[in-house]
């Protein structure tokens, strides 16, 4: 009888275990091993000395600890468990309960008498799955200890009593960040397609592993800068960004780009889109097949674009309201001397929406009518429900944070795309980690993380005007956010209203969208994509991707709202096409950029979104 009979083939995941799998495991050069992992450590070295050499020159000065914030955070709830013995017996006794059961059912495997099953605690994760997590014993001990050991700790926090709801949210984000960054599969040893990787290559792969860690860090000048892609592989203007246009103007904040017409006539009505200063407006034209901006031309508008700079130490001083005035009023003027005309349509995306709903609301209050409806993509303005970024708005955070936006006069883009990245931890950080420095492989070529890596610098008056404001005291929403000296009043903006939220967006996340709609004063179209805050966006038709929910205003909760919407297989494009045609389906002859109105200043993609952070 064999080991396969012995350990019943039929039954579980042992079953399938052949021992003869472990000849991956073993080393087959030691000497070659112990050569290639002084290498490794060696370019170790060499990584630790990048990031520490700009700090002692003082190019970098960390002013915000993440870690004290976190420990103090995580404090409170270890507090609560040990403060009374009989909660430290019960939590003690929640993860002891665990472990038996894992245990229990590893000897049942290994005796032969088959597999009782997992319970759905331990979920299915793409991390795990190499099939030896669940075959090899001690590759699969590993894995269902990790994940109860998770489930456990963020029960801890959701069971903790006594906490304020901002302190139980930032805890239970901590520990899911801990908790993403221990487990198995992270680290060379624990982790069996890394491990027979070192075997396989006698830790070649870990000596370019580290090289590549190296130059990663270098390259964010003593700041790690996770490559999600080959950075070789695409350039802005060259493969990313091709739509033909032209400049038609710039201000200090922005640069105006007008697209060329693709038909003989156009909507009489303009679009002028107001992208987040976040990120680069590409991502609306990352290429022909995936671009916003060309669907827009192809169907008729006149689009126009807001390119804003990627600002440094000389634009400190540059507030919201310069963003409002010399951005959006700026294009805004830009889009009438270009076409002639007054009546304009405006898309607002992610935190550019939020400065248009401002923008919008101050208009109103002037009497100014220019703009005849608004599109919001995945826009919040109202921040109660604004998901896992509240994290870190807090009065402490938010000094350590002007304090160092302060000293540099800008905050680096890195800072944010850390932040955005740390919201998917799981997926956006750690699978890179592990094929990057673990298994020293090139990540594949993908533009969506090329322009996610394109990260801009912000002001700090806009930026700790905008936290404060929106995240911190949730001002627009309640009407006390105040702009060139008055009250900002989103119930004044009475112009139809277009508003795109993504069902498993994490950055605005769809509830915080859906509860926005209701401080507009006109009427509001709520539709509700599938997929995330860029994928339930950039959606393209011919893709037949995700799909799209509708029905009507938003009234009641999200979930209501869903229960009873229509879904439609596909991308919302068209359905917001059908929209904007039928508020005003006039047509004139195609407008050429330069035609009317100064003469161009370049061509698109123009030259603020080349300069790079």
């Amino acid at each position: 009888m064999d080991a396969r009979e012995k350990t019943g083939a039929s039954g579980g995941d042992y079953a399938g275990f052949d021992p003869r799998s472990l000849e991956a495991y073993i080393v087959k050069d030691p000497q070659k091993l112990a050569v290639n992992l002084a290498k490794a450590a060696e370019n170790l070295g060499k990584a630790a000395t990048e990031w520490l050499a700009p700090r002692e020159r003082g190019e970098v000065v960390d002013t915000i600890d993440p870690v004290a914030d976190m420990i103090k955070t995580l404090s409170k709830v270890i507090e609560y468990w040990m403060s009374e013995p009989q909660r430290t017996l019960e939590a003690q006794g929640l993860l002891l309960q665990s472990y038996m059961g894992i245990w229990m059912r590893t000897l049942n495997r290994l005796s032969g008498e088959g597999d009782p099953g997992e319970p759905d605690t331990l979920r299915k994760d793409k991390r795990f799955a190499d099939e030896e997590w669940r075959k090899n014993p001690f590759f699969a001990l590993l894995r269902q200890i990790y994940l109860v050991t998770a489930e456990w700790a963020e029960k801890m926090v959701e069971k903790a009593e006594g906490l304020d709801d901002h302190t139980r949210h930032k805890a239970a984000f901590y520990v899911r960040q801990m908790t993403a960054a221990i487990s198995p599969a992270n680290f060379a040893f624990t982790n069996p397609e890394v491990y027979r990787e070192i075997v396989s290559t006698d830790g070649a792969n870990l000596v370019q592993g580290m090289k590549m860690l190296t130059e990663d860090i270098a390259a964010g000048r003593g700041e790690l800068r996770l490559r999600q892609t080959d950075y070789q592989k695409f350039a802005v203007g060259q493969n990313l960004a091709l739509t033909p246009g032209k400049v038609v103007a710039r201000s200090a904040v922005c640069e105006v780009i007008q697209y060329a017409p693709t038909t003989d006539t156009v909507f009489k009505r303009p679009l002028l889109i107001v992208p987040p200063w976040i990120n680069k407006f590409y991502i609306l034209d990352l290429g022909p097949e995936k671009s916003f901006i060309k669907w827009c031309v192809d169907q008729g508008h006149t689009v126009f674009v807001i390119s804003w700079v990627n600002p440094d130490e000389r634009h400190a001083e540059m507030t919201w309201e310069t963003y409002s005035q010399e951005g959006i009023d700026f294009a805004l003027s830009a889009v009438e001397e270009a076409t002639g005309e007054q009546d304009i349509n405006l898309i607002g995306y992610c935190v550019g929406g939020t400065l248009l709903a401002a923008t919008l609301a101050i208009h109103a209050s002037r009497g100014d009518k220019r703009v005849k409806s608004a599109t919001f993509l995945t826009t919040q303005v109202d921040f109660v429900h604004a998901g896992d970024l509240k994290v870190f708005v807090d009065e402490e955070q938010l000094d350590a944070l002007e304090s160092q936006m302060k000293a540099t006069g800008y905050l680096a883009g890195s800072k944010m795309a850390s932040a955005f990245n740390m919201l998917r931890a799981s997926e956006l950080i750690w699978p890179y980690v592990v094929s990057n420095y673990l298994k020293g492989r090139e990540p594949m070529a993908f533009d969506l993380l090329y322009w996610n890596s394109d990260s801009t610098r912000m002001t700090p008056a806009n930026h700790a005007f905008y936290l404060r404001n929106c995240y911190l005291e949730n001002r627009l929403s309640k009407g006390e956010m105040t702009l060139f000296g008055q009250k900002v009043n989103l119930a004044d903006v009475t112009i139809p209203v277009y508003n795109l939220a993504a069902r498993e967006d994490h950055i605005a996340p769809a509830r915080s969208v859906f509860a926005g709609c209701r401080f507009f004063g006109g009427p509001v179209d709520f539709v509700l994509s599938g997929s995330g805050h860029i994928a339930g966006v950039v959606n393209p038709p011919d893709k037949k991707k995700y799909q799209y929910w509708t029905n009507g205003p938003a009234i009641g909760a999200l979930d209501e709202w869903i229960a009873g919407a229509h879904e439609t297989p596909g991308s919302w494009w068209p359905h917001w096409q059908a929209w904007i045609e039928a508020r005003n389906a006039d047509r004139v002859a195609a407008r050429k950029p330069g035609a009317k109105g100064p003469a161009p200043l370049g061509e698109a993609p123009g030259t603020y979104v080349l300069v790079r952070s």
